[in-house]
């Protein structure tokens, strides 16, 4: 059985519709094997990040950059996980009003350190998800899953 993290700040409904649509494609009956684990950013640690094998990643963009909780959670977990996640595939969704590009931007720099493998262009969502914008939220999560089953 393998684990897919999803690390997730989504203080909006906006976002929790987005997270809601992440958990839905890991849960796609093709799946079978897979084990979803979804914390939010201010409540995983390290074991979790340890434990997982690949990562879905949701974070507002504020301010042109990711959400403070996600960066805290990255702060608490970068050095006693670097080294040790190397290779492990991941997705990053952001959603904002506008602009997301800083959000990605800083995210995937800290993924990029941690040697994630990024199985998905980054997704970025502005204004009011409609079905086809969260139906790709599910498709990128998924992805994630795929690559662990081979």
């Amino acid at each position: 059985m393998s684990t897919v993290l999803v690390v997730h700040h989504a203080p909006s409904p906006r976002l929790r519709r987005i997270l809601e649509a992440l958990e839905r494609g890991l849960a796609h009956p093709d799946l079978e094997g897979i084990e979803v684990e979804s914390v939010p950013a201010l409540a995983t640690t390290d074991d979790h990040v340890l434990r997982a094998d690949g990562y879905v990643l949701l974070t507002p963009a504020n301010f042109g950059y990711m959400s403070g909780a996600l960066k805290h959670f990255f702060d608490r977990t970068y050095y006693t996980c670097e080294g040790a996640v190397a290779g492990r595939p991941y997705a990053l969704c952001v959603h904002g009003d506008n602009d997301t590009s800083g959000a990605v931007a800083s995210v995937e720099r800290i993924t990029t350190g941690w040697d994630l493998r990024q199985v998905a262009p980054a997704l970025q969502l502005t204004g009011e998800p409609g079905r086809e914008e969260l139906d790709t939220a599910s498709e990128v999560a998924a992805t994630v899953a795929a690559h662990l089953l081979g």
